[in-house]
């Protein structure tokens, strides 16, 4: 394509393969059908590749564009417990672009790959080398602790490969200016490399075109103040916090008011990850030992219908996460004209404007509570908070730009 284009600087509407390591229900998932719908949009031919893909367990919205899966019979981790699950994902996605390359039978001129750079040489020793695009949610060198020498031993070669392979892009974006000063403090020996800041959009026409449901399966009946929390079910997502704020929030409130909160814990859910299964246990745990089991609704998986009827629906949400690389929920709050309470720290600083557009506190049950509380005592709060959030969404984070900026990037690679 591009190559067989020599001298045609403005050769249009080039053909874009996404490489992604599992097509589920995350932030980076969204990105990345985001990025590809995107792009389709704009003109060019896309193609999405990943390891594993499950139409029924994944954003609708994939199914507008070609999915092709390959290498889902190898293993995601080695053992118990997920150990090994990093060096899985580099064979998985090296193995992924092997496919692609020498039996996908496609055509190509750039590659988006995002999360694991170790398959970006590959397309660097084809015969037609390929422009590269990686896209860094965060690296994932910080995502896992060293709490013992094998384990500092097994994750030195994987570090020193992602380093290595991330420098080797031709284009390197990032998600936040977090994200950005987070990647230059941790990637020593590519201190010359100055990643561009890219932030996540909204789809906004799923939101716009969705008629809200009622949630009377989900929510008792007399329930007024409805709290959501959004994520997935990781302890790194820190969902304790949600239900310890809700018990500070029972001793701030009358007997009547607490009568009238819930909470639904709604998060993205994978039977295959031991994790998911595990934490989900642990927080169901926790309700009971709280004694909130009248007050906290556990949903798996939900339907994009459902999360929008959600939004809709409910005051406010509650975001917990810390250092959070950007976090999309708070967006797709916003969008919704609904506020929200999230921690003081990472991509919430740059999304949501504090006391305008929600709060930002400290990770500690006694603040959040108080900002909780805050949407209890003064309901006019949703309304005037609800409409800066959209505004803001519209000004900052819109599909256009979003849209106009990667089709730049992409075109740039090749001339």
């Amino acid at each position: 394509m591009a190559e067989e284009r020599a001298g045609d600087e403005l050769a249009p509407n080039p053909s874009v393969l996404f490489l992604h390591p599992d097509l589920g229900v995350g932030g980076a998932e969204r990105l990345v059908l985001d990025a590809a719908l995107a792009l389709q949009a704009r003109g060019c031919s896309v193609t999405i590749w990943t390891a594993h893909y499950d139409p029924g367990h994944c954003f609708a919205e994939s199914r507008e564009l070609p999915v092709r899966c390959a290498g889902d019979w190898l293993p995601r981790s080695l053992g118990w417990g997920g150990r090994g699950a990093a060096v899985c994902a580099y064979v998985r996605m090296i193995f992924l672009a092997l496919y692609v390359l020498f039996l996908g039978d496609e055509v190509f001129d750039v590659v988006v790959c995002d999360q694991v750079s170790a398959c970006i040489p590959v397309f660097k020793l084809a015969r037609r080398r390929k422009k590269i695009l990686f896209y860094c949610h965060f690296p994932d060198l910080l995502l896992t602790k060293r709490d013992s020498f094998l384990k500092r031993l097994y994750r030195a070669p994987i570090d020193w490969v992602e380093e290595y392979t991330t420098g080797m892009a031709d284009c390197i974006l990032v998600n936040s200016q977090f994200t950005a000063a987070i990647f230059k403090k941790t990637f020593k020996s590519l201190s010359h490399r100055d990643p561009d800041v890219l932030y996540p959009s909204l789809n906004v026409t799923s939101f716009d075109s969705a008629v809200p449901e009622k949630l009377d399966d989900l929510v008792p009946e007399g329930k007024k103040f409805l709290f959501l929390s959004i994520n997935r079910y990781e302890r790194k997502k820190n969902l304790p916090l949600a239900l310890e704020a809700l018990v500070k929030l029972r001793g701030r409130l009358t007997s009547q008011d607490w009568d009238r909160v819930h909470l639904i814990m709604a998060g993205g859910y994978d039977e295959r990850v031991l994790e998911n299964v595990e934490h989900y246990q642990e927080l169901k745990k926790m309700a009971q030992q709280f004694d909130l089991d009248q007050s906290v609704t556990f949903l798996r998986s939900f339907s994009d219908k459902q999360k929008i009827s959600l939004l809709h629906g409910c005051t406010c949400v509650i975001y917990t996460p810390s250092n959070e690389h950007f976090g999309i929920v708070p967006v797709e709050a916003m969008y919704m004209q609904c506020p929200v309470v999230a921690v003081n720290s990472g991509g919430p600083l740059e999304s949501i404007v504090h006391s305008v557009t929600g709060f930002l506190c400290e990770p500690d049950p006694v603040q959040f509570s108080e900002a909780i509380e805050k949407f209890i005592h003064e309901p006019s709060l949703k309304v005037t908070m609800g409409l800066a959030g959209r505004a803001r969404v519209k000004e900052k984070f819109s599909s256009e730009a979003f849209t106009e900026q990667l089709y730049q990037y992409v075109t740039k690679l090749l001339v």
